[in-house]
């Protein structure tokens, strides 16, 4: 299946200018001013597929808005390419831009004093959008956002939420085959980000859109995307299944047992003595008999299955749970122990 988004080798490189101190450095940088190059942009390459969902994260300044803006066609590349849909973003613009829509979680596209209703009429005559599209689109939102209650406020009205929910309608109007999203939930309540995260995995199953996410919070990552691209200093440092970068070396699971009797936690220990494991129980020394126990492994080393046939020969087990690693602390983990992980194709379903 040919991909809907190639990058190959994409790099981008800028000509910054470093300014001496005082006057006279001033007077000297006029002349002989001093210039270095930033790579804000390595060699990056990807493919993504068609109605994929992918959340492409990084720290601060680690390269992914500059990807991002070749990627809509707002930058050129020094070096590489990105074709979307065969079309090249930063040449044929005007022509690209009517197939793609963006969303920016703190920049809206809605006319601040008009009417939301206003707003959306404008943009169906911008992007000759037929009139009976338009009324079978707008149903549609209204269905799963609930824009009837506010369509006729002026945008500077609206709560965050209300307004984000307007922006992802506007940048859906027009049946774009691709989404930007950044940071689609910052500022929003618990609540407005759930009704956002609905829509968008509704718009993914119903409009076949695919989308490029980037995010802080890793929750919307987690109930979002099945595949996920981490760049850093301007390289990808891995692109895969996000259930995948849960397995990565390193990232340890946490098997936690309830005994129908209380037994000290160093016998469990010896039970599992021979296995990568370490036991803790719930705040108590591990002479202290108790019902509750929790062992920390690397699904590298072992499995919960080994351990909890160990635990079960010998102790009647009431109920246990098995807590996978929260995406952000694999995150953090990568980052803070410069862990590398392998750069993969990605299997599209």
């Amino acid at each position: 299946m040919t991909p809907l988004i190639t990058v190959d080798r994409l790099t981008k490189d800028y000509r910054l200018t470093q300014r001496r101190e005082g006057v006279l450095g001033g007077l000297v940088d006029l002349v002989r001013p001093r210039k270095r190059v930033l790579r804000a942009v390595d060699a990056v390459s990807f493919t993504i597929a068609a109605g994929e969902m992918v959340g492409y994260i990084g720290a601060n300044g680690a390269g992914k808005s500059t990807t991002i803006k070749m990627l809509t066609g707002i930058l050129t590349p020094t070096a590489g390419e990105v074709r979307v849909g065969g079309l090249i973003p930063y040449r044929q613009r005007q022509s690209y831009t009517r197939h793609v829509g963006v969303v920016f979680g703190q920049r809206t596209q809605l006319w601040w004093d008009l009417a939301v209703v206003e707003s959306l009429r404008l943009l169906q005559k911008i992007y000759e959008v037929p009139e009976a599209d338009y009324r079978q689109r707008l149903d549609f939102f209204n269905e799963l956002l609930g824009l009837q209650e506010f369509l006729h406020q002026p945008v500077r009205k609206l709560s965050l939420g209300q307004r984000m929910r307007c922006d992802l309608a506007a940048a859906l109007l027009h049946a774009p085959r691709l989404l930007f999203l950044d940071e689609p939930t910052i500022g929003l309540d618990v609540v407005a980000k759930e009704n956002v995260r609905a829509f968008l995995r509704e718009a993914r199953d119903q409009l076949n859109v695919t989308v490029i996410l980037t995010t802080h919070d890793l929750r919307d990552i987690e109930q979002l995307c099945r595949r996920v691209i981490i760049i850093d200093h301007g390289k990808v440092l891995y692109d895969g299944l996000l259930a995948d970068l849960r397995r990565g070396p390193g990232h340890r699971l946490r098997l936690c047992v309830d005994l129908a009797e209380p037994v000290p936690g160093q016998q469990l220990a010896a039970l599992t003595a021979d296995l990568p494991v370490n036991w803790d129980g719930d705040g108590t020394r591990p002479e202290v008999p108790t019902h509750r126990h929790c062992a920390t492994f690397s699904r590298a080393e072992t499995n919960a299955a080994v351990i909890l046939a160990r635990v079960l020969a010998a102790h009647r087990v009431r109920d246990m749970a098995l807590n996978e690693p929260a995406i952000e602390d694999v995150v953090r983990r990568i980052y803070r122990d410069g862990l590398i992980l392998p750069v993969k194709e990605t299997a599209v379903e």
